[in-house]
């Protein structure tokens, strides 16, 4: 599917389920896609998202991913609590990049609008730039600060996992690209290399674990989890906010698209997103079918026995490793800063 007809189907869902409902405040569409061309081929592996803006203080669970006239779709919520401002957006990581172009959908009272057309202005500032870099790496003292390394081990490697994995986005947003989700070690690579920075790359590697495994390793890894996925998305019953990533539809996506890194190799970058879901399976496991869990476990404690997680201990020192890292990691992000011609250098 065309990139331009896969934005198409997304409009049409917003405009048929979303735009009548009262709460309906816009919509926007966020994500990689937002630098795709109109003429490029959606891959199989990639969905279009979108922000629905609802005027309630606290959005529901997302709806998550869906297909609707035969494109795959992710939908988000989020409160207009949260658009209040061009400042607010342009300091979020997250948010920012949503409306530093034109990607509004349906804007009814015309404040996405104004909001997009402010925040375009001054996205590429410095102070911006910078202030978007110090919530990535905020997040990560946040994330790793409140780490419980005796929870269980699904929660824990989550916990782990995903601010260890902000040290991409803070590279990333240096670079004014995209902070992607399961594709971020890639990215970061790239964004390495472009900017003559490639000697960082391997120690973002090693503080997640996997710069030892092979390729044979990580595909092994790969395939108990697609056991471990089929089973997990035929038990899910809680409205885990992630609950849509465990399923038929998404199946492309975690299995697919890492095996499609792995064969083109980059099974490295593969590894950051096969933890994050084995992970996600077992706190459905945990919540909605204990008795598979202990099933499924082997291969869950294979994976982190690999990344060097598995005890309280050794997440701790890990934990202290990508802290420790982070004067480093700030040291690159600056000099990305300094390098980018698109930043304005105004400060």
């Amino acid at each position: 599917m065309k990139v331009k007809d896969a934005r198409r189907a997304a409009a049409n869902w917003v405009q048929t389920h979303a735009a009548p409902e009262e709460w309906f405040r816009g919509a926007y569409f966020n994500g990689s896609t937002i630098d795709m061309p109109d003429d490029a081929e959606l891959p199989a592996s990639s969905d279009v998202d979108i922000v629905v803006v609802t005027a309630e203080d606290e959005p529901p669970v997302k709806p998550g991913k869906l297909v609707f006239q035969n494109a795959l779709i992710e939908v988000t919520l989020i409160s207009w609590n949260q658009l209040t401002s061009a400042e607010e957006v342009l300091a979020n990581y997250h948010l920012a990049g949503g409306f530093r172009k034109d990607t509004i959908i349906s804007d009814p009272i015309g404040q996405l609008r104004k909001l997009q057309d402010e925040v375009g202005v001054r996205f590429n500032e410095m102070a911006w730039v910078r202030r978007r870099c110090e919530s990535a790496r905020d997040r990560i003292v946040s994330g790793l600060g409140a780490l419980d390394v005796h929870a269980p081990l699904h929660d824990r490697l989550t916990a782990w996992l995903f601010p260890t994995g902000v040290t991409t986005h803070v590279l990333l947003v240096a670079a004014l690209r995209n902070p992607t989700i399961r594709l971020r070690y890639a990215a970061a690579r790239e964004v390495l290399k472009e900017y003559g920075q490639q000697h960082l790359y391997p120690q973002l590697l090693r503080l997640l674990g996997c710069s030892h495994l092979t390729a044979s390793r990580v595909e092994h890894h790969l395939g108990e989890l697609a056991r471990t996925f089929d089973a997990a998305a035929e038990a899910v019953r809680t409205p885990f906010f992630f609950r849509s990533d465990i399923s038929v539809l998404s199946r492309p996506i975690a299995i697919d698209g890492s095996r499609d890194l792995i064969h083109s190799g980059q099974h490295h970058e593969a590894v950051f997103w096969i933890a994050a879901t084995f992970a996600r399976c077992h706190q459905i496991f945990a919540a909605d079918a204990p008795h598979l869990q202990q099933a499924y476990l082997p291969a869950l404690l294979a994976l982190s026995d690999d990344l060097g997680v598995t005890d309280a201990s050794a997440m701790a020192s890990r934990a202290e490793g990508v802290l420790q890292f982070l004067p480093e990691l700030w040291e690159a992000a600056e000099r990305l800063l300094q390098l980018n011609p698109a930043i304005q250098q105004n400060e």
